[in-house]
Order: structure tokens, then C-alpha cells, then sequence
């Protein structure tokens, strides 16, 4: 508790249906579970008259309004302007779709950087439309004793040459929160635009897009308790410079003309339906963005907890070794390995316990590689809102159990 308003995980838990199971989930870095009222507005969506928007009848007024709210609702999570949100399949499908907008306008000498800390979805794009372009791909390296990134780390590979640097806010294997303010400062020095990936790093922390300086900040809403669905938040000016590749009759406004095909209206109202749950999970005054604000700083709280007691009580364990540094300010999310196991067996015999802690890269290959576990990667414990520390104690109980 924070102040005076205390977070009241067992409340928030009967929200949610998929507990009523009895698993234990820490497999939430790959998808959350979804509270009640998400999927409520989802089928209410689905079961309502509704067509493509517009202005004239009922059905497209209701089709128009769930655009605008889920744009407002994203907008007041991120603290950025809902004109300059962009709505996608996933995060990755819209990283590709403006790693290729963006790239049109590279040339042959030019620059860009990527980090072996970042998922594949913030690193592939971009060395796939360097490649097309005849783009220079320079790679920043973090320390794989404590799972950090240097600024330096980034700061040393920028040129007038540099075009782009792509990076994570947070890693979604390790949950290393690079000091993005920082980076994107010295990349706007260098004349270089920043792409952040804030999959990770939403879930579990207020974030304010300015403040960190992204001039492209991309995150997944099945992420912070939300139907599959990407999102991305950018300045309407900027979005404005692109052009992306699109059908001659769709719309050439900002942000339309980035949204391919009919927006899924189903699942923007499960996002919008996310993002007030999620401002509500202590009681708190306000507008939308105040309460998030107040929500997620206590849920921040709560996760930071229970992740010190999983830290501490796997430390304890002699055959466990855990990856990066545990003092250092993560998301909650924890990587182990067990001596005389793999990565595999751990997961399928925290399986057999009802406890939901899978084993993999989770598509931070480079990442895997530079720890020196491979392609075969990890067991990946991560805590959400529902986590309680009778469940932290759980999975302890279980490696124990090995």
C-alpha cells in the first residue's frame, strides 16, 4: 500500500474466470488473464447492430464511437493524443507494417540500431528493411551478468548516420527496464528517431510517452488484461510524414491511413474495457489518466512484492540459478534455470502442480543467445495483477520439489 488506498488483489481475482481453474498463472508476459467485464464488451460488441463507421445510421455511429473511445482510452493510458494512436492485428504486424513506412526514405550508407535485449519483433523488421534498403545495422550489446543495458551501450554505435534506434522499455524475458529516457535523448541528438517496444513495460507501470521521449511507443493490449490486439502511439505530426502503402479508397487521414482493412471493433471495446479495469483497481478520484496513474503505481507495488519473494525464495534454492540482477529495477518477472534439469522438464513438472510457468526464448532470441541459453532459452516465472503470494509460494514449493 502506497497510501491510503490499499490493492485488494483477492477482490480483483473474482473478476476473473479463468482462476476458478485453480492454476497458478505466471505466464502472463505471454498473454494475460482476462477480467470478466472485457469479455462482456466483447460479445456485447459482437451481439450489437454495428457496420463499417460513419454518420448516418445507428450502426455505424455505434461502429465510430467504440474507434474513437478505444483511441481515447489508449491515449489516456500512454499519456499521448488519441488522434496519434494506431490500431493493428499485434505488435509485431504493426512494427512491420512501419518498419516498412519508415524505411522509404532510407538510403544506402544510412544507419540504424537495434539491441540484442529486444524481442524479435523490434529487431527483425528493422534488419529486414535494412537489408532491403542497403542499411547499416549496428547492434548494442547489454551485460549478460546483470541483464543491463548501458546507455553508453547505445550511445556509443550513433552517428549522423543513424537513422533509427529500435528498444525495448522493458524485457520481456528478463524484465530489464533500460533508462529509455536517456536513449532516446542521445538518439534525437544524433538526428535519429526512437521506436520503443512497451509491450512489457505497460502492464506493470504508468507510462507517459513523452516522458520517455519514444517518438514511436508499440504495445500489445492481450498484455494488460486485453482481447489480441496492437497498438501504437506517435505524434500526429510525425505520423504525418509517412506514407504508408495502402488501398487507393481507404482513407488517407491520420491514423486511418495506417490501419489496414476494417478495425476489429469487438476487440476495441475489449481494450477500452481493459483500460478502465485496469484504472480501477483501487479506489481513486479522477478522470481516466489520474486513475491509472494512482492503479498502476499500487499495482507496480503490489508486482515489485511478490517478485522479491520469488526472487528470495529461489536464491535460497542451491540448485537454481536465476538471470540478470535482482536489485536492479525490473518488471516482475523472473528467468531460472535448474541444475540437472532442462528448461522443458521444469516447465512440465510445474505443469503437473497446476502452475503455469513455461520454459523458452519467448522470441527474445538474441536475447537467449547472449546469455548463453541457446535456442532452448529458460523457465519464465511472471506476476500480474491477480498474483498472490500464497501462488509465489507455490511455484518456490514446486522447483523445491526437484
Amino acid at each position: 500500500m502506497l497510501g491510503d488506498v490499499a490493492y485488494d488483489v483477492n477482490a480483483i481475482r473474482k473478476h476473473f474466470p479463468a482462476l476458478d481453474e485453480g492454476a497458478a498463472h505466471f505466464d502472463g508476459p505471454g498473454g494475460s488473464q482476462v477480467p470478466d467485464v472485457v469479455g462482456e464488451a466483447v460479445a456485447a460488441t459482437l451481439c450489437s447492430a454495428i457496420s463499417n463507421r460513419g454518420a448516418i445510421t445507428p450502426a455505424e455511429r455505434r461502429a465510430d464511437g467504440i474507434v474513437r473511445e478505444a483511441r481515447q482510452a489508449a491515449a489516456d493510458l500512454l499519456a499521448a493524443r488519441p488522434e496519434g494512436v494506431v490500431f493493428g492485428r499485434s505488435m509485431t504486424q504493426v512494427t512491420y507494417d512501419f518498419s516498412r513506412a519508415i524505411a522509404k526514405d532510407w538510403r544506402a550508407g544510412d544507419e540504424v540500431v537495434v539491441t540484442r535485449l529486444d524481442h524479435d519483433a523490434n529487431i527483425r523488421p528493422w534488419i529486414q528493411a535494412a537489408e532491403a534498403r542497403g542499411v547499416t545495422v549496428r547492434w548494442a550489446d547489454f551485460d549478460p551478468v546483470t541483464g543491463e543495458l548501458p546507455v553508453d551501450a547505445v550511445a556509443s554505435l550513433l552517428s549522423a548516420k543513424t537513422r533509427l534506434v529500435a528498444v525495448t522499455a522493458a524485457s520481456n524475458l528478463l524484465g530489464t527496464r533500460p533508462d529509455i529516457p536517456a536513449i532516446t535523448a542521445k538518439a534525437r541528438e544524433a538526428g535519429a528517431l526512437s521506436y520503443v517496444d512497451g509491450v512489457h513495460l505497460t502492464p506493470h507501470s504508468p507510462v507517459d510517452v513523452g516522458e520517455l521521449g519514444a517518438d514511436f511507443y508499440a504495445c500489445s493490449s492481450y498484455k494488460f488484461l486485453g482481447p489480441h490486439l496492437g497498438l501504437l502511439a506517435a505524434a500526429p505530426e510525425l505520423l504525418e510524414t509517412l506514407r504508408p502503402d495502402k488501398l487507393v479508397p481507404s482513407s488517407d487521414a491520420v491514423p486511418e491511413r495506417f490501419e489496414l482493412g476494417t478495425l476489429p471493433y469487438e476487440l476495441l471495446a475489449g481494450a477500452s474495457s481493459a483500460i478502465d479495469f485496469l484504472a480501477g483497481l483501487v479506489p481513486a478520484g479522477g478522470g481516466r489518466r489520474e486513475r491509472l496513474l494512482t492503479s498502476m503505481a499500487e499495482l507496480e507495488a503490489h508486482e515489485e512484492a511478490l517478485r522479491e519473494r520469488l526472487d528470495t525464495g529461489l536464491a535460497e534454492l542451491p540448485r537454481v540459478v536465476r538471470y540478470g540482477s535482482p536489485d536492479r529495477r525490473r518488471t516482475p518477472t523472473v528467468l531460472f534455470t535448474v541444475e540437472g534439469f532442462t528448461p522443458k522438464a521444469v516447465y512440465e513438472h510445474l505443469a503437473s502442480h497446476g502452475i503455469n510457468a513455461p520454459a523458452a526464448t519467448f522470441y527474445a532470441i538474441e536475447c537467449s543467445r547472449h546469455l548463453g541459453l541457446g535456442d532452448t532459452g529458460a523457465v519464465r516465472a511472471g506476476i500480474a495483477p491477480y498474483t498472490t503470494a500464497a501462488e509465489v509460494d507455490r511455484l518456490i514449493s514446486a522447483v523445491a520439489a526437484l
